[in-house]
């Protein structure tokens, strides 16, 4: 919920109203006469400390009004052409009115603009008298002038307006909500919000420097932090590689040779992992092998070579036949006589049973 004050200036006194506003809901709360004496001075005691936002309404006497046809309803257009359309009518030019218009009527090829404008002396007497008094407010409209645009007429336009308070309270609630007009432009703009607005900027600026400078110092201090870490945990590495490998002397990259070392191991596999030398001999030393001699035995993950010689090729027929009974696939790949009349082999078996 907030509050909004609305100022009512009439000819000879102005009305005070305190509205609470709920959402679009607009309910009165209080209300307070206070007399208008000489220039426009007034005096004012109604306490705004917790007002939110004022709104002021003038008398439609304080303003002059012209109807001005334009061939386009664009606001921003309208508001460029008017000062150059009013100079020919207004006494001083329209340098010396503030204005606001409202689109009135309009036809195929043509609007009809109501031009309304104050003198901008007597609007600083306003709202200099109102400051006075602690009240900057965001709009400055007009009572009458709304009631005389909810069926509009030109007549009905240059008639005095009397309206009962009941009326002017509930046109004060709609004008909070969408105000018809606002004179409060150019030099006499409401610029507090802005000026707000600027300096929760600058804060909010500044808070963000600060926090950009923490969050930098912070990332500064864990890249140092990385840093020593890395160099820690580069040198617990070498240290580590040099204990593997004492004879290595020409140390670049640890981690690279590391894997090159791991490579060559890994190539050497069938070498030193399946191979278990002790139960070939037992299996061979259970076999008769009469007149067969062993020269070579070499055994990898896969197979064995036996390299030999016997009196005979039959001989080496029968250890062939026995050997059948360790393996599945037992051959004789070579066999021929030596020198000293005996028969070479070489048999390969494989495929262990």
């Amino acid at each position: 919920m907030s509050r909004v004050l609305f100022i009512d200036f009439k000819e000879k006194e102005l009305t005070a109203h305190i509205f609470h506003i709920r959402g679009n809901a607009c309910e009165i709360k209080e209300t307070r006469n206070f007399p208008i004496t000489g220039q426009h001075d007034f005096s004012f005691e109604m306490g705004t400390g917790q007002i939110e936002s004022a709104y002021v309404s003038l008398p439609a006497a304080w303003f002059n009004f012209r109807i001005i046809e334009l061939p386009f309803s664009d606001k921003d257009k309208i508001r460029e052409t008017l000062p150059f359309e009013l100079d020919g009518v207004i006494l001083g030019g329209s340098k010396a009115v503030i204005f606001d218009d409202v689109i009135v009527g309009k036809s195929d090829n043509a609007v009809q603009v109501l031009a309304i404008y104050i003198e901008k002396d007597l609007l600083k007497k306003v709202l200099d008298a109102l400051r006075s008094h602690g009240i900057d407010p965001v709009h400055v409209t007009c009572l009458e002038l709304r009631k005389k645009l909810t069926d509009f007429t030109l007549p009905e336009l240059l008639t005095p307006v009397l309206l009962e308070e009941k009326e002017r309270i509930a046109l004060a609630g709609e004008e909070i909500k969408k105000p018809i007009i606002n004179v409060r432009r150019g030099e006499f703009a409401y610029t507090r919000d802005i000026e707000r607005t600027r300096k929760s900027l600058r804060v909010t600026a500044v808070l963000l420097v600060f926090i950009a400078l923490v969050l930098s110092a912070d990332v500064l201090l864990k890249m140092v932090s990385l840093r020593q870490e890395s160099a820690a945990v580069k040198n617990e590495i070498r240290k580590q590689y040099m204990e593997l490998f004492p004879g290595e002397k020409n140390i670049v990259n640890e981690l690279y040779q590391l894997k090159s070392h791991l490579k060559e191991l890994q190539e050497k596999e069938d070498v030193f992992i399946g191979v278990d030398a002790l139960d070939l001999f037992l299996n061979l030393s259970q076999l008769e092998r009469e007149g067969v001699v062993f020269n070579e035995i070499m055994e990898d993950k896969n197979a064995i070579t036996l390299k030999g010689e016997a009196a005979s090729l039959s001989l080496i027929q029968q250890f062939k036949q026995k050997l059948d009974s360790l393996y599945n696939d037992v051959t004789i790949a070579d066999s021929k006589s030596s020198a000293r009349g005996n028969m070479l082999f070489t048999i390969t078996a494989k495929g262990k049973r």
